[in-house]
């Protein structure tokens, strides 16, 4: 057969069931590429990750069945168990790295997250193979040490001896002894941990976690846009510049795409997301456009309220 392969995000990371449809094709003889306009296939896989992707123009193609997949069209849609089993074709993407999970599912019951509804309770999950070319791994486990067999994870990736870039590290539960073997992982970039519910004062829990990770080895996502205020946003960005670790906005996108990021949003992020505005200029004096300064997003009373001593 003839397959057709449709990655509707392009979102500069490779799709993963995409790499597996792809790997499951090959080993069964059939001719598999990406789609293109003008093109008959025999069959097509379309995969989509965000609801607010642009979708492909399926008109352009000609085909006899097609399946769409991924949490854009329908989160409760699974790949077969065939396919699910395969390793992921690398040779599809020109990506200098390996994409690897030891987990899957998480703990975490958080409203804005469609983890747990996509996944479930956290479960082990068995290495796959790594991309031959890959000069790092991204492990992108949701929860990486509330899965119980985290020290096979990390000793597994020691032995690899390549660069590590870990984005799922819950702050909340993180102990000394995961502490130590996190910093024994060669990182390709900051550890991400988050800061989501602004309910929630982790500030006590941070200067306790700086104290087995130095604040410089951290990035902390601040989810603005999903039930917090603006001083709260600003009270979590500013509690995690005090202890020199990173803040990082992440604007609140909902699943039915019914709720985009407003104009105060998208300025602190901005603000926040390039580290030398955000070391250079407060965002009560942030500027964005002419005849207007960011210090009107809070009272001067919220403001003198966050520039107390620790």
């Amino acid at each position: 057969m003839k397959i057709g392969l449709i990655d509707v995000d392009s979102h500069g990371f490779p799709n993963l069931a995409i790499m597996k449809i792809s790997m499951f094709h090959k080993r069964s003889g059939d001719k598999v590429s990406w789609a293109e306009a003008g093109q008959y296939y025999d069959k097509v896989y379309a995969s989509k990750i965000f609801t607010f992707s642009e979708d492909f123009d399926f008109t352009s193609i000609e085909y006899w069945e097609i399946e769409r997949g991924g949490t854009g069209y329908d989160i409760k849609r699974r790949l077969p168990e065939a396919i699910e089993k395969c390793d992921p074709d690398y040779s599809i993407y020109d990506y200098p790295f390996s994409i690897q999970f030891f987990s899957r599912g998480c703990i975490r019951h958080c409203d804005f997250c469609l983890v747990h509804e996509k996944e479930g309770v956290i479960k082990t999950a068995d290495p796959m193979a790594l991309n031959p070319n890959g000069k790092w791994i991204e492990v992108l486990d949701n929860n990486f040490f509330a899965n119980p067999r985290w020290k096979e994870s990390v000793d597994y990736l020691l032995a690899q001896k390549q660069k590590v870039n870990l984005h799922g590290v819950d702050v909340r539960i993180l102990n000394e002894e995961q502490a130590y073997w996190l910093n024994k992982l060669p990182l390709k970039a900051n550890i991400k941990i988050a800061w989501d519910d602004p309910n929630i004062d982790l500030t006590k829990k941070l200067e306790e976690v700086c104290g087995y990770i130095k604040p410089y080895k951290m990035t902390c996502y601040i989810l603005v846009g999903f039930g917090s205020s603006r001083y709260q946003d600003l009270f979590r960005i500013m509690a995690c510049k005090r202890l020199g670790i990173t803040p990082f906005v992440m604007k609140f996108r909902d699943y039915e795409n019914n709720q985009t990021p407003d104009r105060y949003q998208r300025d602190l992020a901005r603000w926040c997301n390039i580290p030398m505005l955000m070391k250079s200029t407060g965002f009560d004096k942030y500027v964005p456009r002419k005849n207007f300064d960011c210090r009107q997003y809070l009272t001067e009373s919220e403001w003198a309220n966050l520039n107390k001593p620790a």
